[in-house]
């Protein structure tokens, strides 16, 4: 099966910007999944509390793997909408990994994010152009937004955040680029492992 090529195709330091030109990209699949992919690292209680009224039903992680006295892993199982902000700060960084139906939180969600790295992951078909040699697959096609990070696969936080089409496995650079024009932009960089 394998992952995606992925293509930064926007950076920018505001974040409904970059949402807003992912939502353009989006517009110009052929079909896109019902549901969307959301991640967030939660750094702040105040943060955990404002992505906990976005998404109510979702259950937080450890964002780092945490071991006990005996060896074992630990697993984050507070009700943060319980516990004060005492009893929650020892146990942060936090982090959410959720599928949503598409159109339903994401604005919200993009309202709602702290300083960490976040993401949302639209995944479905570009159209086929066989006169230009490109054609859709619905195992890698798809845009992605970045917060707070410039890398497909999640890495260290950066002060910008990043859009990304994802292409074929093998990449398609020259739809990456007509893409991007879409946007008023270009390929900017390399190719990385995406989804």
């Amino acid at each position: 099966m394998g992952n995606s090529t992925a293509y930064p195709v926007l950076r920018t330091t505001d974040a409904a910007l970059a949402y807003a030109q992912a939502k353009r990209l989006c517009e110009l699949l052929e079909k896109c999944d019902d549901e969307v992919e959301l991640f967030a690292e939660l750094h702040t209680v105040a943060d955990v509390r404002q992505m906990a009224v976005v998404l109510p039903e979702v259950k937080f992680s450890y964002a780092e793997a945490r071991i006990g006295p005996a060896g074992e892993d630990l697993w984050f199982d507070l009700d943060v909408a319980s516990v004060d902000d005492a009893a929650l700060e020892p146990h942060l960084p936090l982090d959410v990994m959720v599928e949503a139906p598409r159109g339903s939180v994401e604005e919200r969600f993009v309202a709602a994010l702290g300083q960490g790295v976040a993401g949302i992951d639209w995944h479905g078909v570009w159209p086929d152009e066989p006169e230009a040699g490109h054609y859709g697959s619905v195992t890698y096609d798809g845009v992605q937004v970045v917060f707070h990070g410039d890398r497909a696969q999640w890495g260290p936080r950066a002060e910008h955040h990043t859009v990304f089409v994802h292409v074929a496995k093998f990449g398609d650079l020259a739809r990456a680029q007509k893409l991007a024009a879409h946007v008023g932009s270009e390929v900017l960089g390399d190719s990385q492992l995406g989804w």
